[in-house]
């Protein structure tokens, strides 16, 4: 009996298929990539550490040939597959079918250098069927899909070695300029500045309840005061406030003086129906998703960022209970649309079951590596409902598959159908043509005559404003000409809003419409630009930091085809074209780094490295001022410092809080900071021991207390506030306190000092190597010796303490493979653990009434994030004393060496980061 060896890249991907093999096949996991290019100058192989390209680690002069090293920790791995290659006749490498999944196959073939047939085994879905048939069907390695993966590694190898340098040298270290990253930060900053030249406009409108002679009310909005439209938020110009097209437009704007007169005269008065307009519409369901679309309904219905979607869609893949999820198709199989239909028929009967299938087609151009869209995947003429798997699925996992799951049906269901309404009312008290004109009141609504696939799935919105404007809601039976009385008439104050930031749906969205990247990539970009400090969320807003400001505005000046959304675009359909054989891959990357007539990245880089100027690209200023003028205050602008970014005006200068946003800089906050900065040049007085003086300042994490000036010989020293203390409420008395810890309250029997101090984690006591946290009911100003030794009499939180009981036992979870987890009470609050990580229970939740699923999610977020790092120990100091001054000297320098070296490796490994 042949016997086979089939590799897959995850591990969960392979005991799914083992389910399916019988024993004449072994499954085994590479565990993603085997091999990449060098990180950092230590992976550099000796023989060509000498070679000008090898910081690069791809040979620009022999044709861009890249130097793969094998990971550290995939050795093991390497040597386990050959070990397993000896004693099978067979291999089989089925890992992803897209570019990535393709390349991991190419590498395992390139170092197990296999000496029996080798055969690439492709499926969408891990079902029995479609495993077998991918066992019958095997194909060779894509040798073009190959290139097309390693030719965007390339360039984002050049991109990120060869621009991020430059953004540590004129903006500050730690700093990446990935290709379709940069991209995405510029869109962000972009609408940040519009959003700070934004100028807010007022408009008034009414708003009444009519009553026909039945009694039968509805509400209607005010339209029209005789041929001028009312002025709504859109007619205003966003960065004037004012009309567009200089009030010339037949829209009126109403103010609140002739709301409140209009108000006056409509009370009580005449009104009739001037006109009634039905219409019948039709709703067609959405598409199923794709990799896209997915990421952005779970951000609008279940608030996942692109990370969180991608990693329960990740494990459902695996699993088996949804196709493959990284596709740009919405095509489904035959089998899959039989399958959905079934599923149809059976919950919700007939009377939503169209006599034929929709087929869909795709918008994007290039979706060749997809063969169908994300639906759920089962061995059953039917897909599994949600509640039948819901105890094996973490609790993301299952919100995630309810998704896909009613996507998939809705879009194989009938068309929504009913009736658009709108009924116009005129005020009756004065005759036509007349001064003033007469209020013409509008009312709409939508009723749903037949659900369709709404019966099933409503698909999210962007704009829930716009969405709840446009909810079902049924008028009247009335008729042109048909009297109705006014009542509860209002006016209604309105004010034009900035554009919106982008969520990450918004993001993925609009990066998606431009052909910007891969949807796969979407996740990683969004999390590296946070990780980087570009953005911070507010709410599911992304905010550009003004790092982001910076960097946006030196390449922008200096590197503009790089922030380009047509280049960007441009270049993957490029990629797609290497993909297909179409575009030679030397070819391409010879014209992107040196260029076809014009200057490529490396002429690029070369000439802007001179001419940047880095305080002018560091000097952001704040455009959102418009015609106000800062109080004894001219050119304010905000620079991005070492530390952090701070405002300057001439002399003066004030720290920007690190949550600042930048659209929130008008005139009022510059002054509020500048005023608080003054004042922390101004002493709260002076220290009556030292004769010091004693400043409240305000830095980036919050305001503080110092004693003492920079400029003594000794480091002043600082105290942050309690927590519940104010800024207001500091004086001399306050500020001595805090600085006057840690301080001893006393000595214990024994005569070992008691100290009493204020740390990271808030107040707690110390004697010798003993501590304890104080409790809410204590405060660091008047604990006592005896309340301390009372602490430090109980057992501590940590350490060898006698074990709690465990608030919750979920005992052989099924999502875990049987794993038992516990809900434990820790020093540092709840978290559940599974013997191995251990994961915060969030404040939101309530330990002791903690779901399994809900267990499962967070133990799995705390796997995805890998094992702690374990702190180095310090070397112990050497004693010897003998040629102190020799071995200090060489030791020096010794040390010298090693920083230097240690600096250049960090600051590869963050030019490689992020590159994408």
């Amino acid at each position: 009996m042949t016997k086979r060896l089939i590799i897959v890249e995850s591990p969960t991907k392979a005991k799914t298929l083992g389910k399916f093999l019988g024993p004449d096949y072994i499954v085994q996991s590479s565990v993603g990539h085997i091999r990449d290019l060098p990180a950092s100058a230590a992976d550099i192989p000796d023989n060509v550490k000498g070679e000008k390209w090898a910081r690069l680690g791809i040979d620009i002069e022999n044709d861009f040939a890249p130097l793969y090293i094998v990971h550290s920790d995939k050795k093991k791995v390497i040597r386990e597959l050959k070990a397993l290659l000896k004693g099978v006749d067979e291999l089989y490498l089925a890992t992803d079918e897209d570019r990535e999944g393709e390349a991991i196959s190419w590498h395992l073939l390139e170092e197990l250098k296999p000496k029996i047939p080798v055969k690439r085994m492709v499926f969408h879905e891990i079902t029995k069927e479609a495993i077998q048939h991918a066992v019958e069907a095997p194909r060779d390695v894509d040798r073009d899909l190959v290139e097309a993966q390693e030719a965007r590694r390339i360039i984002d190898r050049l991109v990120g070695y060869e621009v991020s340098p430059i953004l540590w040298k004129k903006i500050r270290t730690g700093l990446s300029a990935g290709r379709v990253q940069s991209v995405a930060i510029r869109m962000i900053v972009e609408r940040e500045e519009a959003r700070m030249r934004f100028i807010p406009a007022e408009y008034w409108d009414l708003v009444a309840r009519f009553r026909t002679e039945s009694g039968e009310d509805f509400e209607a909005r005010l339209h029209s005061l005789g041929d001028e439209t009312l002025a709504s938020g859109r007619d205003f110009d966003p960065e004037t406030g004012r009309l567009k097209d200089g009030g010339s437009s037949s829209r009126k704007l109403l103010s609140a003086k002739g709301a409140r007169e209009l108000l006056d005269r409509l009370v009580g008065s005449p009104h009739s129906v001037l006109s009634t307009e039905e219409k019948p519409f039709t709703q067609k369901p959405p598409a199923p998703f794709t990799t896209s679309t997915l990421q952005q309904e779970a951000g609008r219905k279940l608030s996942f960022d692109a990370k969180r979607t991608m990693r329960a869609a990740q494990r459902l893949y695996e699993l088996g209970h949804i196709t493959y999820m990284r596709t740009d198709s919405v095509h489904l199989s035959k089998e899959a649309l039989a399958a959905t239909r079934s599923s149809i028929e059976v919950l919700y009967g007939k009377d939503f079951l169209p006599s034929e299938a929709r087929i869909y087609k795709g918008k994007v151009k290039n979706a060749q590596e997809a063969h169908e869209a994300i639906r759920p995947a089962s061995e059953k003429k039917h897909f599994s409902t949600p509640s039948e798997i819901e105890e094996i699925l973490s609790a993301d996992e299952s919100r995630l598959y309810e998704l896909v799951w009613k996507r998939t049906l809705a879009s194989q269901m009938p068309d929504a159908r009913g009736r658009k309404m709108t009924v116009r009312i005129e005020e009756t008290g004065l005759p036509s043509g007349t001064n003033p004109p007469r209020a013409i009141f509008q009312a709409t609504g939508k009723v749903v005559d037949y659900p369709g696939f709404l019966r099933a799935y409503v698909e999210g919105s962007d704009d829930p404003e716009a969405e709840l404007a446009d909810r079902d809601r049924l008028l009247p039976e009335v008729k042109e000409g048909q009297s109705l009385a006014i009542e509860e008439p209002q006016t209604e104050q309105h004010f034009t809003k900035a554009p919106a930031r982008f969520s990450e749906a918004a993001l993925v969205k609009v990066l998606e419409e431009h052909g910007v990247g891969r949807p796969s990539t979407y996740a990683s970009i969004i999390d590296t630009i946070q990780r980087r400090d570009y953005t911070f969320k507010k709410a599911q807003a992304l905010v550009p930091t003004f790092a982001a400001f910076a960097v946006v505005r030196l390449l922008r000046e200096h590197f503009s085809e790089l922030v380009e959304t047509e280049f960007t675009a441009r270049l993957e359909e490029d990629l797609d074209g290497i993909s297909n054989g179409k575009i030679d891959k030397v070819s391409y990357l010879k014209e992107f780094w040196f260029g076809n007539g014009t200057g490529g990245l490396e002429k690029m880089v070369h000439q802007n490295l001179e001419i940047i100027d880095a305080r002018e690209t560091c000097s952001i200023a704040l455009i959102n001022q418009g015609d106000q003028v800062l109080r004894n205050r001219e050119d304010v602008i905000v620079r991005v410092g070492r530390y952090g970014p701070y405002l300057e005006a001439g002399e003066e200068t004030a720290n920007l809080p690190v949550d600042v946003c930048p659209d929130e800089l008008d005139s009022e906050r510059v002054n509020e900071l500048f005023e608080n900065s003054a004042r922390g040049d101004e002493p709260l007085g002076t220290d009556p021991d030292s004769g010091k003086p004693v400043y409240q300042k305000s830095g980036r994490f919050g305001p503080y207390v110092q004693l003492g000036d920079h400029d003594d010989e000794e480091k002043p020293k600082m105290a942050s506030l309690l927590k519940e203390m104010s800024a207001d409420n500091v004086d001399l008395e306050v500020a001595l306190k805090l600085l006057s810890f840690p301080k001893v309250v006393g000595q214990d029997e024994t005569g070992v000092d008691i100290v009493v101090s204020n740390g990271r984690y808030g107040p707690y006591i110390k004697r010798g190597d003993d501590t304890r946290s104080l409790q809410e009911s204590d405060h660091l100003f008047t604990v006592t010796k005896e309340r301390c030794l009372e602490l430090l009499a109980q057992p501590k939180t940590r350490g060898r303490r006698a074990p709690k009981e465990p608030l919750a036992v979920f005992e052989e979870v099924k999502a875990l493979e049987n794993v038992t987890l516990k809900v434990l009470d820790g020093r540092f609050g709840p978290y559940v653990t599974d013997g191995e990580y251990n994961a915060t229970v969030p404040k939101s939740m309530d330990p002791r009434k903690l779901t399994v699923s809900e267990a499962v999610q967070l133990i799995l977020d705390r796997r995805a994030k890998g094992p702690a790092k374990k702190k180095k120990k310090k070397k112990a100091a050497s004693k010897k004393t003998a040629k102190r001054k020799t071995v200090k000297k060489k030791g020096t320098a010794r040390k010298t060496a090693k920083k230097t070296t240690r600096k250049r490796v960090s600051t590869k490994k963050v030019a490689e980061k992020g590159t994408e």
